[in-house]
């Protein structure tokens, strides 16, 4: 493969669209649930969770074909409070299952100015700022958190992997400015992103990995399966991942803890992931357009401030909406090795790939 072939080709998000609905279609997905599947792998990919969109259909059609995930779930919503309800996913793809929870939470918000739902029996879902994002489509603050699909991480001092990168996503709508957006794995880096290193062939930062017999780093990716993901700000990262996993998990009935299935190691297994979804009226607190307005100020003061030499002072979210404006307007960027991952998904479904719907 010569240099120039080896680079990322820009693809437009209706081919990529398209392919996943296909795949989805074809591994017994109905029409209308694998459009909302792409819709929110797509914006995995739009927002820049470049692990979480496209990256994952391989592993998501594996599963289906297996009967580990249920392609036809009857989901059921359970509301036990005026502000509280749980949703039963059936099995079903984690996409459907959280979009449902958050359609549920906007719902009771409406109500009662706040609501809490509550996830089981769902699947991998993608990132996890995509659907503490839902809410502001309601004028509403989201939040989102879940039970990582495999154990990856040790507790603050050990050497067995106990806890997952379980992520926590806070979105609060702005005015002119673009949202704010926190959308970070408890996890020093999420484990999806040493996947991609492991499919680029790209060493791993020092930082991100140990030896759990040495405790030396490791940076070889192609060793990451037998090595510990470290938690972000080591012992505050780790007690993160242990609280938000009890409430995302054992709360709801789901898997925690050594339960939990890996969703990598063992594809024919059902993982019962537990997610669950926060919606929050601002207008219950302050007019609505006042509340935008000041935090539109703080926006901009904070992005004022002094930085360092040599970098640009970062918000939550502001580069997230500057990269979603440029990938839908000049594609998707896919590596090779992505590439011809999803190339071989096609020609195994008897799917047009990429190329030919470009």
């Amino acid at each position: 493969m010569n240099v120039q072939s080896a680079k990322a080709v820009r693809i437009p998000v209706g081919a990529v669209t398209g392919l996943i609905v296909d795949a989805m279609i074809k591994a017994g997905v109905p029409k209308d649930d694998a459009a909302k599947i792409a819709e929110l792998m797509l914006e995995a990919d739009l927002i820049g969770a470049d692990a979480h969109g496209v990256f994952r259909l391989m592993q998501y059609v594996q599963r289906l074909k297996l009967g580990s995930t249920n392609p036809r779930p009857n989901i059921t919503v359970n509301r036990t409070a005026p502000a509280t309800a749980l949703v039963d996913g059936d099995n079903g793809m984690g996409h459907l299952v959280v979009s449902r929870a958050a359609e549920t939470a906007i719902e009771l918000a409406r109500e009662c100015g706040v609501a809490w739902v509550g996830c089981r029996m769902s699947g991998h879902a993608g990132a996890a700022g995509v659907y503490a994002a839902l809410p502001l489509k309601a004028d509403m603050i989201g939040l989102y958190s879940a039970v990582a699909n495999a154990n990856h991480m040790p507790l603050a001092g050990g050497a067995e992997p106990l806890l997952g990168t379980n992520p926590l996503a806070i979105a609060i709508p702005a005015g002119e400015e673009p949202p704010i957006v926190l959308d970070i794995a408890t996890s020093i880096v999420s484990y999806g992103t040493i996947k991609n290193h492991r499919l680029q062939n790209k060493p791993l930062r020092n930082d991100w990995m140990i030896d759990p017999k040495t405790g030396a780093a490791v940076i070889d990716p192609h060793k990451s399966a037998e090595a510990l993901l470290l938690p972000m700000a080591g012992y505050k990262g780790a007690g993160l991942a242990l609280t938000l996993g009890l409430l995302a998990g054992t709360l709801n009935g789901a898997l925690f803890g050594r339960d939990c299935v890996d969703f990598n190691a063992e594809p024919d297994k059902v993982t019962n992931t537990g997610q669950f979804v926060v919606a929050l009226d601002p207008s219950r607190f302050q007019p609505l357009g006042q509340f935008k307005a000041e935090v539109d100020r703080h926006i901009r003061e904070l992005r004022d401030t002094k930085a360092l030499p040599g970098h640009t002072v970062r918000l939550p979210g502001e580069q997230r909406a500057h990269r979603r404006a440029d990938r839908l307007r000049n594609g998707l960027s896919l590596g090779p090795e992505l590439l011809a991952q999803l190339d071989k998904l096609a020609a195994e479904l008897s799917i047009r790939p990429l190329r030919d719907r470009s």
